[in-house]
């Protein structure tokens, strides 16, 4: 069964940008079936390419002409972004709205967080209003809005991920690890129930997401129950995947290739 996209010989394979690959999930997607085969997955770090500088990207976006992005990059850090709002605004809200301009004719995929729910009602679903109390989950729900106003793009929003990341010091687990090597006290918190999600699930869950149609499907769920004084992360159905909020397929030629690419890869 031939699994590659639709191209004469004269074609070079389909692009994928990856920003933040050399993070926990971005890096899990490089290694990953996120990306179907017979297209090349192209990680992007900050050495690669500084996502804030937008002549540059817009740059690399004209020459390479990705056939889609899976957007990771972000500041993750809660207290980093408490303590510098404006780049926390500017990493997060303002290089998402430039990629996904850039990106308007293509899939988008963007990774947001649970955080941008306040905790206080329980069972969220995706279509639940959003409340978010830190800084980084304030600008991850601005950059949703900017997302998911264009219906070829989708926005993931994932739990807690652990791994292992290329340098060692961006899953909580290797946090803890690090700090416990130091000699360091770690305090956490005591009035949470989590259930970490392998970063290598939450990879998988890409393709799950491009393969379902409706806005609301749980294609790659987890309905994240909280309580006033408690938060448990509890499987719907589909263990151990990231709830996301799905908009209609895309009709553009490079949704319509990676459509079938991942089609051909189930067929066979």
């Amino acid at each position: 069964v031939n699994i590659s996209p639709s191209m004469n010989s004269e074609e070079t394979p389909p692009t994928v940008w990856i920003t933040g690959s050399g993070g926990l999930i971005g890096h899990a997607l490089r290694q990953s079936a996120a990306v179907p085969p017979g297209w090349h997955p192209r990680g992007l770090r900050r050495t690669d390419l500084e996502l804030t500088d937008f002549s540059a990207v817009e740059r690399a976006f004209h020459r390479e002409r990705p056939g889609a992005i899976i957007h990771c990059a972000a500041l993750s850090r809660s207290p980093a972004c408490q303590s510098d709002p404006p780049r926390a605004r500017q990493l997060n809200v303002e290089v998402t709205r430039h990629l996904a301009a850039l990106a308007c004719e293509i899939p988008f995929f963007f990774f947001s967080t649970d955080l941008v729910f306040d905790g206080r009602q329980g069972a969220y679903r995706e279509t639940d209003p959003v409340n978010p109390l830190s800084v980084y989950a304030e600008t991850k729900s601005i950059a949703e809005e900017i997302v998911l106003a264009n219906p070829r793009h989708t926005v993931l929003r994932t739990s807690l991920n652990h791994g292992i990341s290329p340098t060692g010091d961006r899953a909580f687990n290797e946090e803890l690890v690090n700090a416990w090597l130091a000699g360091k006290n770690t305090p956490l918190f005591t009035d949470e129930y989590r259930s970490p999600i392998p970063a290598t699930a939450t990879a998988r869950a890409v393709r799950h997401a491009r393969s379902s149609r409706s806005r609301s499907a749980s294609a790659a769920a987890i309905r994240i129950r909280y309580s006033s004084r408690r938060a448990s992360s509890r499987p719907n159905r589909i263990p151990g995947r990231p709830a996301c909020r799905r908009t209609p397929r895309s009709t553009s030629r490079s949704a319509r290739a990676w459509s079938r690419a991942r089609a051909r890869t189930r067929s066979s």
